[in-house]
């Protein structure tokens, strides 16, 4: 583990300033998400699924009060000391770097949601995970990425804003280097001046085919937003790939 606490997420994720600055987020609309791709999939209720990069564990815990035995893992030990309060006989939460094989041969499908994806600088990482999920995934399990639709990101990329959260003023600057978007935060706490910057690679559509391929998946389907509707790299906000272990 120790090798991530010069990567970036490592850092930023498990600071208080993280949770304030997201804290808006639509989580109505998440579970939204769940419920259409829990209906769509039609899991057997006796599915053990996996929540890869799960946060604070909310959409762990939504899926499972839809009625499956779920395990939710992150690299943040602070995310996953706040999801240890859910846990309960089918809801377990771990602190694992998702580049590493958490169980073999153990999930009827892993959730991989809200651009939790293409992190690392090396894109070698890319594939390390793919191919330690499909370890991690039964003969025919299922693989669901929801990422951002980086070709609509990048075509409305807001290079510069301002947001007041809790008395703090977050001041953000986006930009784009030819592989990755860079997010660079800047703000002041209590006379202390900080800076945080988030980069996540601009992954398009053919790039996880490729190496869904190569990782031993066959990709299913693919959908452009939360209500399932048909992927449009112009117009879709997000990128869902549906794959199954070959």
């Amino acid at each position: 583990m120790g090798r991530n606490k010069t990567e970036w997420f490592a850092t930023w994720f498990d600071t208080k300033y993280y949770h304030i600055l997201y804290q808006n987020r639509d989580f109505k609309e998440a579970e939204r998400f769940i419920t259409n791709l829990l209906n769509h999939l039609k899991l057997p209720k006796d599915s053990n699924c996996l929540d890869l990069a799960c946060g604070k564990g909310r959409h762990a815990v939504f899926i499972n009060k839809k009625g499956y035995s779920v395990t939710g893992v992150d690299l943040s030990e602070n995310s996953i000391q706040e999801a240890k309060p859910f846990e309960r006989e089918d809801l377990k939460f771990e602190v694992h770097d998702m580049r590493e094989v958490f169980k073999t041969n153990a999930y009827d499908a892993v959730f991989n949601l809200f651009t939790s994806f293409g992190y690392f600088e090396n894109q070698g990482d890319n594939l390390k995970v793919l191919e330690s999920i499909n370890e991690m995934l039964v003969d025919d399990g299922v693989l669901v990425i929801d990422f951002m639709n980086a070709e609509f990101v990048l075509d409305n990329l807001v290079k510069e804003e301002t947001k007041t959260l809790d008395g703090i003023q977050f001041h953000i600057t986006r930009n784009y280097d030819g592989s990755h978007i860079f997010k660079h935060i800047t703000f002041s706490d209590d006379g202390e001046n900080f800076s945080f910057q988030e980069r996540v690679q601009a992954l398009k559509k053919e790039d996880f085919e490729m190496l869904l391929d190569k990782a031993g998946f066959t990709v299913v389907e693919s959908f452009g937003d939360f209500s399932l509707s048909p992927f449009d790299k112009h117009k879709s906000d997000r990128l869902i790939i549906i794959a199954r272990k070959k």
